[in-house]
């Protein structure tokens, strides 16, 4: 249970770091990525911490 705890906690911290970075990355002006494969890579990772985040959340 505790294992859960901190998975839960560290892909959430994760999540959180990633979406204010790709926030920030983003152009609002020309509506484009500053840098767009470290944009993609960071938007993959942030999709999957979500995702392992709302799984283990469900479960409880």
């Amino acid at each position: 249970m505790e294992k859960k705890k901190a998975l839960t906690f560290t892909f959430s911290i994760v999540a959180i770091i990633l979406g204010v970075t790709l926030f920030k990355q983003f152009d609002f002006k020309n509506l484009k990525f500053e840098n767009t494969w470290l944009a993609i890579i960071y938007a993959i990772v942030f999709v999957f911490s979500v995702y392992v985040v709302l799984k283990n959340a469900k479960t409880k």
